[in-house]
């Protein structure tokens, strides 16, 4: 039902990206080459995975490049990125996936962030394709509300592979430990859900109904997005506050057709308000987000409600978590977070409070070897999933992961739903 769909905004929001602190650091380094003159930067990636739950299957055999250049002068800075992909499991498992699914995800190439920066007196501009990040919280999308991601590996990517960039203008100002944002997208980048038959397609197909084609917003001004930010330090609180007005980045599944048999994915308005906090207790660090959400759609499959099989629903994301230092330079994070449902309809398949819990162990094993955790689950639900691996840093431009990805729990879950797709997995990345 695609009320599982929504709810997976819930439990999916949450699942943890080491990689996500790495990848900061990354656009440190990038911006301070940019004032030295120019660097180009690049990896190339290759990823396999074999789904052993039944169909057994190969289910990914990518490989990735991604190149990146960026330099400046005189008060101008730039970035010029790309990626290509080629996926060899369509080849391998011929007839497996359907031809919209090949078509899809066999060939890609996005252009990534590109954009200029400069200054007009106290305000720094960027413009452009950029990452516009509002979370606080280590791989939580809750409170990043600007950013589209590719959807059609699940939320298994790490962070920096998952967020798809927006064309936007962006203005910041800082005043003592006060800064203020303005964000403004005139054409906005949406959620990559793949096709119907892909290996973590979000949307469960009742009986003889199909999918059309996404419906995409036309490129006008009254499409565009913009929000604001205000963020501040107070007695060692980095806090902020934010207000955005938007497509929604997520589809919402129309009921359509003569039979109401068909279903049209689409993007509707909504407005979203909330707030993020952070503190360091020294070797702990305290964050946290709330967001309440206005305009969004849930589906109900009963026509005698809608025509179109939705209502409206205002809820209320939140999070928070806690970072430890444990084991041989390792850290355990902990995370609680949830939806409440306000005015809930029944008609929509879910709880007024759905929330969940998750837990991420990571540690040193040997001088170039590195081991992690992850376990997530729905509270209610007891649906699951569970993400042990094994990193391997062979040097400093190689690094090779070795892991595993294991659903289970309530098949109407978010993670239960996908117990047929096991898979243990290898990555391979050079970085120059």
């Amino acid at each position: 039902m695609t009320h599982i769909f929504r709810r997976s905004a819930v439990a999916c929001s949450m699942l943890l990206c080491v990689a996500a602190a790495q990848a900061a650091d990354d656009e440190l380094e990038l911006d301070e080459a940019a004032e030295q003159g120019a660097r180009t930067t690049g990896i190339l990636q290759f990823d396999v995975a074999r789904t052993y739950a039944r169909p057994e299957h190969w289910s990914m055999a990518r490989a990735r490049a991604e190149l990146t250049a960026q330099g400046g002068s005189q008060g101008v800075k730039w970035k010029i990125s790309g990626r290509a992909d080629a996926d060899a499991v369509f080849a391998i498992d011929s007839g497996f996936y359907p031809d919209a699914v090949r078509r899809d995800q066999q060939y890609q190439f996005d252009l990534r962030e590109t954009y200029l920066d400069f200054s007009a007196g106290d305000v720094d501009i960027r413009l452009g394709r950029q990452h516009i990040v509002w979370g606080e919280m280590v791989g939580l999308f809750f409170a990043d509300v600007v950013s589209a991601r590719d959807l059609r590996s699940f939320y298994l990517p790490e962070f920096e592979q998952l967020r798809i960039p927006q064309w936007a203008a962006r203005a910041e100002y800082y005043f003592g430990d006060t800064h203020a944002e303005l964000v403004w997208i005139p054409v906005p980048s949406y959620d990559r859900i793949g096709k119907p038959g892909a290996e973590f397609y979000p949307m469960q197909l009742p009986q003889g109904t199909r999918m059309r084609g996404e419906v995409k917003p036309d490129n006008t001004l009254a499409n565009s997005n913009w929000g604001a930010r205000l963020s501040r330090q107070f007695g060692g609180w980095d806090l902020s506050g934010f207000y955005y007005r938007s497509l929604d980045v997520a589809q919402t599944f129309y009921q359509v057709g003569s039979f109401g048999n068909e279903f049209e994915p689409r993007h509707d308005r909504i407005t979203q308000i909330g707030g993020t906090m952070a503190k360091d207790f020294g070797e702990f660090v305290l964050k946290g987000e709330l967001v309440h959400a206005r305009g969004r759609k849930y589906n109900t499959f009963n026509p005698a409600l809608n025509p179109d099989g939705l209502v409206a629903q205002n809820t209320m994301d939140y999070a928070f978590g806690v970072d430890i230092p444990a084991f041989r330079d390792g850290r355990v994070n902990l995370q609680y977070f949830g939806r409440r449902t306000f005015d809930l309809n029944p008609a929509i398949g879910l709880e007024r409070v759905e929330d969940g819990a998750s837990i991420l162990l990571n540690t040193k094993l040997a001088k170039a070897w590195e081991g992690e955790m992850l376990f997530v689950s729905m509270l209610k639900r007891t649906d699951f999933m569970f993400r042990p691996r094994v990193i391997w840093s062979a040097s400093k431009s190689w690094r090779i992961v070795f892991g595993a990805d294991v659903f289970g729990g309530d098949a109407a879950g978010v993670f239960g739903r996908y117990s047929d797709r096991d898979r243990v997995y290898t990555e391979a990345r050079w970085s120059f």
